[in-house]
């Protein structure tokens, strides 16, 4: 729970943790459909899946810590016990660990005023292993959404186990892939199976705003040696992640002329003016639609906006006043292998031209803020141990997808320049009320990574 630095979640000498045995045998039922036989002695055992199968009880609850800290951003609450819990974590599972902090004087150049309070907090594990050659890194943010709305169990940090689903915000984004990861490098560690490669491991802030204090600045500030990227979102289930889109935040303020709301002709209603440009931005879209990528599991994609996800009159607004002042967001969406800065001059031309063509109707456009889209064709080995990783645990066929959302890969992608693919346990209800992860996909991804590092050398 906030406040605490130490989440390990199990018990004295290696044994379940009190209460976790329960625990277990309601998770063993989604798995087995039976009561499972509980060792008394788990660290004897040789494979690393069956370490993750008996000790699901202790990944969900370590799951539950994490979702305990409500680290939402914007502001950037609780970040300080996270990251030292983390540090913790990380040290647990046989890594060494440091806490970043990012410096104040950056902080309140990037932050608006009422964030400085709040600390940004970067965490960066190793794991050397003998004769290994390459790095493998793996990333996941631990910040989260604001919430809103009745949840299912009441508080959305309680992280309640229900049905084989963990219920809480960051469960499925991210927190879930933290913990799978944790309790692979434990589950190898346990069962005497080295990594092929070195290991690192970040977890990272305010990827739920734009990153840049998060993987932005530890990808130019902290002394990475990967070689290969595991960004542990993006892809789930069968998919594995190749790349995503990116996006362009824009605020357009329109500019009116107050007037007394009995003689409208003496103003300019901006309103009126920004509803005018809002229908505009119609051509826009019908262009974009005529615009397609194909991805590796042929699926096509097409840029999109969204409009007015946030809008709002200016000051001195009034029932019977000509408002001088309207504005309005728009949320450019950017294919893959689309150029960014191309993508942004095209959207601010096309406002700008619609609004010379709507009569006293002045624009100032700013960005809000930015995040660079990724692509990698699946063709690195790298890709393809993945694939197998997931086709070994999951049986089935794995195809590569480009996700619409953003990530952190693409600062692994452009900035590092090492092939980045992006995999985690995924869940239901990202951002919206009940957001939830599966048991069943935790473990099985922590299973998944297990593999990977157990069998890909680079």
């Amino acid at each position: 729970m906030p406040g605490e630095k130490n989440c390990e979640p199990e018990g004295k000498n290696g044994t379940l943790a009190d209460g976790a045995q329960s625990r277990w045998w309601q998770i063993a039922r989604d798995f087995h459909g039976q009561r499972p036989r509980v060792t008394a002695h788990p660290s004897k055992i040789v494979s690393p899946s069956a370490y993750l199968d008996l000790h699901a009880a202790d990944l969900v609850a370590l799951l539950q810590q994490l979702v305990g800290f409500p680290t939402v951003n914007p502001p950037g609450e609780h970040y300080d016990a996270i990251t030292a819990c983390l540090v913790n974590e990380l040290t647990a599972s046989g890594l060494t660990a440091k806490r970043y902090a990012v410096p104040s004087a950056l902080l309140r150049r990037s932050l608006p005023p009422e964030q400085h309070a709040f600390p940004r907090f970067n965490v960066l594990g190793r794991l050397p292993v003998r004769g290994a050659r390459k790095t493998i890194h793996f990333n996941a943010h631990y910040d989260v959404v604001p919430v809103s709305g009745k949840w299912r169990h009441e508080s959305p940090f309680s992280g309640a186990l229900d049905h084989g689903w963990v219920y809480g915000r960051g469960t499925s984004d991210m927190k879930g892939s933290m913990a799978s990861l944790l309790f692979a490098l434990r589950a190898l560690r346990a069962s005497g199976v080295a990594p092929k490669m070195n290991v690192e491991v970040s977890f990272t802030a305010d990827e739920e705003t734009d990153s840049l204090l998060g993987t932005g600045w530890l990808v130019q500030h902290a002394p990475l040696r990967a070689d290969y990227a595991v960004v542990m979102e993006g892809g789930e289930g069968g998919s594995v992640c190749c790349g995503h889109n990116g996006v362009v935040w824009l605020e357009v303020i329109v500019h009116g002329r107050a007037a007394h709301g009995s003689q409208p002709e003496d103003g300019v209603n901006a309103l009126e003016k920004m509803a005018a440009l809002v229908l505009a931005l119609e051509e826009y879209k019908r262009k974009l639609a005529r615009r397609t990528f194909v991805t590796p599991e042929g699926r096509t994609m097409r840029p999109t906006i969204n409009v007015g996800g946030v809008f709002a009159a200016g000051p001195g607004g009034k029932i019977n006043t000509v408002p001088a002042e309207a504005r309005f967001s728009i949320d450019r969406r950017v294919l893959a292998i689309e150029n960014h800065e191309a993508a942004e001059r095209e959207l601010r031309e096309f406002l700008s031209a619609a609004a010379r063509k709507i009569p006293a109707c002045r624009i100032t456009i700013a960005k809000v803020s930015e995040n660079f889209a990724c692509f990698s064709p699946p063709k690195d080995p790298f890709f393809a141990a993945m694939a197998a990783s997931v086709t070994r645990i999951r049986r089935s066929r794995t195809t590569f997808n480009v996700s619409t959302g953003f990530n952190d890969m693409h600062f692994f992608v452009q900035h590092r320049r090492i092939p980045t693919l992006g995999y985690g346990p995924g869940g239901q209800d990202y951002h919206a009320v009940d957001e939830r992860a599966s048991v069943r996909d935790l473990v099985n991804t922590a299973k998944i990574y297990a593999d990977l590092l157990a069998n890909f050398a680079g």
